[in-house]
Order: structure tokens, then sequence, then C-alpha cells
């Protein structure tokens, strides 16, 4: 049977598009038509709609935005959800709470299905090279079929256990990626407002220890103020709210995480939602300008 994808966006195109051309077998299903193209243009088999890729594909992979379109997508709390998981290996790609993962689970296994949970570590760039670091979990064998299916995708993999050990792993790394990435974007910042050549100090940064993948993806883009998106601003702002409540949940302190938490909460109403993740710049700068969020940049988020 063929292998099912579903959610061609910033991530999920790139991942499938690497599936494809290895030579899987795949049938694919985004709720925006023109997202498929570029799958169908390499081999890929466009589904009418979710049925459709549940009806021909053993294992689906979702790579969705969020809670409600994973069960949007599986029908759930509808009578088409047993129906369309029973005898189906589902592949959890996104990132969601823990709690609802294994609610997820509950739900599919029940129904007759199989789950994993495998969330990526990684953005855009990682993500069409193949390039990305996955992370299972769920039982032995429906990892051990899930596994191999990564290889396209993924430079490495790692089972992690029971659901949801997957995700709090991806949590712990988006944890410390969040933290590097905002400290990466106000030590540029300090060293611009102190009149220091940019290009400079991205140099003196490549050339240490503190050099690193993340550092030399993100320097070159606050050096040219490119804020074209790898990682958006608004999905790592999802990112801290989900990692900020399993640590409230554990009664976990986590200062670092919550002071990035308001930054780009800030990045985000003002309006840079959609760019790269290193926009938390403008949030820093308009911090140092004591610059309030203004009344046209909340109306264009609500818009």
């Amino acid at each position: 049977m063929h292998v099912g994808f579903i959610g061609l966006g910033v991530m999920g195109q790139p991942m499938a598009l690497n599936l494809v051309r290895a030579g899987t077998r795949l049938v694919v299903w985004n709720r925006t038509p023109e997202r498929c193209e570029p799958l169908r243009a390499a081999g890929a088999e466009v589904a009418a709609g979710t049925a459709e890729v549940f009806h021909r594909a053993a294992t689906v992979f979702l790579m969705l935005t969020d809670e409600t379109a994973v069960d949007a997508v599986l029908g759930r709390g509808t009578p088409d959800f047993a129906p369309r998981v029973a005898g189906r290996t589902v592949v959890h790609m996104g990132t969601t709470s823990a709690e609802y993962s294994c609610s997820l689970q509950d739900d599919i296994r029940a129904a007759g299905g199989h789950y994993v949970e495998a969330p990526v570590s990684g953005s855009r760039v990682p993500a069409e090279r193949g390039d990305l670091v996955g992370m299972l979990a769920g039982a032995d064998d429906a990892v051990a079929t899930v596994r191999p299916l990564l290889a396209p995708m993924c430079r490495e993999t790692f089972v992690c256990g029971a659901v949801p050990s997957a995700l709090l792993l991806k949590f712990s790394v988006n944890l410390f990626l969040i933290a590097v990435v905002t400290g990466l974007a106000e030590a540029f910042h300090f060293a611009e407002r102190h009149g220091l050549d940019q290009h400079l100090f991205r140099d003196v940064l490549d050339a240490g220890p503190l050099a690193s993948a993340v550092s030399r993806g993100k320097a070159p883009k606050l050096v040219e103020r490119d804020f074209s998106v790898q990682a958006a601003a608004a999905d790592v702002l999802k990112n801290n709210r989900l990692i900020a409540e399993a640590a409230r949940k554990a009664d976990l302190a986590s200062p670092l995480l919550d002071v990035c938490h308001a930054l780009y909460d800030e990045t985000v109403r003002r309006g840079h939602g959609g760019e790269d993740m290193v926009a938390v710049l403008h949030a820093l700068e308009a911090r140092t300008a004591g610059a309030p969020v203004s009344a046209d940049r909340m109306a264009d988020k609500s818009a």
C-alpha cells in the first residue's frame, strides 16, 4: 500500500518531497490544494480528501498545525473516526501537548489502529536537506514499522519509549533552541547598538567555541535583517507556550523560558508572527526604544 502524508506546510512539504524522491509510494492531501502541486510533479499521488488517504495508505504521517487540525483530519469525535484509523498506523509529527498525544493514542488504539508519536527537531532548511532529527514513541512494533520510513527525512532517529516521551524530549530540545536564538538576537542587538561591525561579530562567533549549526544558520539572517521564514515566530510562541504549560504541570521553574515567552508574544503582537524566529529582534529593539505595541499592529494581528 501507499504511505500517506497530510499537512504540506513549511515543514511538511519538503519532508514529503524527500519521501517521494526516495521512491516512497506516496499519497498526499493538504487543505490548501496548491501546496500539493510540487508533490504531484515529483511523482506523488494527490488524494481528493483525507478519507482517500486513509483508504489507500497503511501508514499515514500527519504534519499538522495543532490539535484541532489533527482531530478534523482524523474525524475524531465523529462516526468517521473508527473506520478511518482501524488497521492503520497514524504517525503524529506535529507539536501538541503531551496530554493530547496520550489521549489520541488511547482513542486510536481503542478503534483498532496503531499510533506513533514522531516529532522532529529542525526547521525548513534541514527539512529540505533531509537533515532532521526524529524522535519516536509508542508500541515497539509500531515504532519498528515507522522508523525506516523516516530515513529520507531524518539524519538520525531516536526511540524514546512510551508516549509522550518523544514530545517531552522535543520540548526539552526546543527550550534550549529558543533560549539560544533569543540570546543570539540579543547579542547582535547589543553589538549593533555599540557600533560594532555586524559581519565582524558574526565572523568572531563562527571562529569560536560557541559556533553551532544554529548560530551559523541564524547569524547571517540577523546580519542581513533577513526575516524570511525557516521557523515562524508564531510557531515558536506556540511551542514556548506548550513547554511552559508542561513546566507548570511538573512544578518546574523556567525563568529563561518565561522571558523568551514574553519576547515572542511581543514579536507576534507587533505583527511579525509570520517571520522567522530571529524576528524576536524587533521586540528587543522596541524595548530599547520604549515603544509600545501600536494599535495598527494589533489590528493587523486581529485581521
